[in-house]
């Protein structure tokens, strides 16, 4: 073999090395310590994680004297290095699972310091999540039985029904929004909630002790239980017509929370005043049987049997209006912001323009026997005027030298000075001073109030 050819084999395999090396070598990293109050379940190789999106994984976990977790990290370029203002949170896939945990990092801005390689989030930087354990761990042993009967019984409750489950859980969302709703109006007033709980449980004492009126009371409503079902089949219409009543209650009832909202301050203003109430109702009773028939009408304007006639079908109708005019204003929307430049230059002259047409409607719309007082055709300088011994005369000025006689730059009055300056100075308009006397004169105005 010749030293050119071992030469050039040298440098192939060389070559080879470099290349292999750059793409088996990992993306480089940066290794931190971060601290949290406990690991949370975290084990060697969780991810590390940033909106979402894995950018390293967990070497250690090792608890200090302090009885903290010493978590270390390492995170991929170009997430590091890290800076000042970085916070970790662990955070779980779910709350049942094992093992299923990662650190979620929000990265500082990028004006903070760098931490160097090796540094420390402490734990005013971190946040450990609550595990059902550390749950659990509150209940006393009584709690904890009770609590395995519980989840025991709905184990009994679903057997056999995880069907009809799956589709009540549909309906679960909805019943959790109106509850918590229910539950901040029944603590929108905790006084008024407390003695309504003190004053049930007088109530539940004072039947506790008329218990056998209440089991004649339970008895009699047997009696009337069993005289309805004997009407069943009247029963069965009534129960068909109900999702229909209840839906047209619940849009009622809908506004009408709204209603009550605004009436708290009307109720609280008329309380004064209750004692004078009665006359005034008696006076609103023939009020409210002449209103009969606008009531009716109205309810007729709003639905009517039929379609396309009333405010309902009116506003089923809206989206599909919607969709058709969307592009029409995106379009309109689009024309007004081309044009806004052009409206934002002609404003200035708004004052100039508005008292053109002003002057020139006023001159040319008088009328008389012949017509209009004033006639108006332009004219360039028809005539140039000749002393000569007579005192003077009118000469024609030929046609091809008309257009010389034009002067221009006589008088550079600034935009909106065609009229009398308006009290708030906004005309004569000189765009903040930028404009100098040699584009415009702002003393150049008309004179009067």
């Amino acid at each position: 073999m010749t030293v050119a050819r071992a030469a050039a084999a040298g440098a192939l395999l060389l070559a080879v090395g470099v290349i292999a090396a750059v793409l088996l070598r990992g993306p480089e990293a940066g290794r931190y310590v971060i601290y949290f109050q406990n690991a949370g379940q975290l084990v060697k190789g969780d991810d590390v994680q940033v909106g979402g999106r894995r950018v390293g994984s967990v070497d250690d976990i090792v608890l200090t004297d302090d009885n903290q977790a010493k978590i270390l990290v390492q995170v991929e370029k170009p997430y590091a290095p890290l800076r000042r203002g970085t916070r970790a949170v662990i955070r779980q896939t779910s709350l049942s699972g094992i093992a299923n945990r990662y650190i979620a990092l929000s990265p500082g801005p990028d004006s903070a310091e760098r931490i160097d390689d090796g540094g420390a989030l402490t734990a005013e930087a971190t946040t450990t999540p609550v595990d059902l354990d550390q749950l659990f761990n509150t209940f006393d042993p009584d709690a904890r039985r009770d609590l395995q009967d519980v989840i025991r019984g709905f184990a009994t409750q679903y057997e056999g029904k995880g069907a009809q489950a799956n589709a009540a859980a549909r309906y679960f969302n909805p019943a959790l929004s109106s509850t918590r709703r229910l539950a901040e109006e029944l603590n929108r007033d905790s006084g008024a909630l407390a003695r309504f709980l003190v004053n049930s449980s007088k109530a539940m004492s004072a039947l506790a002790e008329r218990r056998d009126d209440l089991s004649g009371l339970v008895s009699n409503s047997n009696a009337v239980a069993s005289a309805v079902a004997q009407e069943d089949a009247s029963l069965s219409a009534a129960l068909q017509r109900l999702p229909g009543t209840l839906r047209k209650g619940n849009t009622t009832f809908v506004n009408l929370r709204a209603a009550l909202t605004d009436l708290d301050a009307l109720v609280a203003e008329s309380k004064p005043a209750t004692r004078r109430l009665a006359p005034f109702l008696r006076e609103l009773r023939p009020l409210l049987a002449e209103a009969r028939p606008t009531v009716r009408d109205l309810r007729t304007l709003v639905r009517r049997a039929g379609g396309g006639n009333d405010l309902l079908d009116a506003t089923q109708r809206l989206p599909g209006f919607e969709r058709s005019a969307r592009t029409a204003f995106e379009n309109s929307r689009a024309a007004l912001l081309r044009s806004q430049p052009v409206f934002e230059f002609g404003r200035p002259y708004t004052p100039d323009l508005v008292g053109f047409l002003r002057d020139f409607g006023e001159t040319t719309a008088a009328y008389d026997a012949n017509g209009h007082y004033a006639r108006i055709q332009p004219i360039f300088d028809a005539f140039r005027f000749r002393d000569d011994e007579n005192g003077g005369s009118l000469e024609p000025v030929p046609a091809n030298q008309r257009f010389d006689q034009l002067q221009t730059g006589i008088l550079r009055r600034c935009p909106g000075s065609a009229t009398q300056p308006p009290a708030d100075g906004s005309a004569p308009y000189t765009d903040g001073g930028t404009l100098s006397r040699e584009d415009c004169d702002p003393d150049a105005r008309v004179p009067g109030p």
